[in-house]
């Protein structure tokens, strides 16, 4: 097992940040164009809920990566975080633990992703990936709220 963590401050309050990572429409975008998601048998719910969804994944829209099941989970802190876990897995990561924290920074949001991912023999593999996605992630993130836009579904 192999756990990575990255941490980038949003330009945007928590609340925002929380109502946007609830959904699914996000996580398509912030998604592109590394990883795309195929809601399984779809569509995608305007906003998530607790429970298991399925999706089918491509990386770079073209490369079919298989199956991968998302396990959301929601988590409200007392010291004012909210968390999303998705304890997922599926053909390729047999365990794909993302834990999101939304925090209040100053007047913006601290936003940390941590993953502990398995995958066999190729666990080291999809742990780099996992770091490069999770960066290209927050690098849409920032870019999506620098604009004060609001992702379509």
């Amino acid at each position: 097992m192999r756990k990575i963590s990255l941490t980038a401050l949003l330009p945007a309050p928590p609340e925002r940040v929380r109502a946007l990572v609830m959904r699914p429409a996000t996580l398509v975008h912030v998604s592109r164009p590394l990883l795309t998601f195929r809601p399984l048998p779809g569509p995608f719910p305007e906003v998530w809920a607790e429970g298991e969804h399925e999706v089918a994944m491509r990386f770079l829209g073209v490369l079919p990566l298989g199956r991968q099941t998302i396990r959301i989970r929601f988590e409200a802190r007392g010291d004012g975080a909210f968390r999303v876990r998705d304890a997922g897995g599926g053909q390729l990561a047999r365990t794909w633990d993302h834990l999101i924290t939304i925090a209040p920074e100053g007047t913006g949001t601290r936003y940390t992703d941590e993953v502990t991912i398995e995958a066999g023999p190729l666990t080291g593999a999809v742990a780099l990936f996992a770091r490069l996605f999770c960066a290209h992630r927050q690098r849409r993130w920032r870019s999506l709220l620098a604009r004060g836009e609001t992702p379509r579904g």
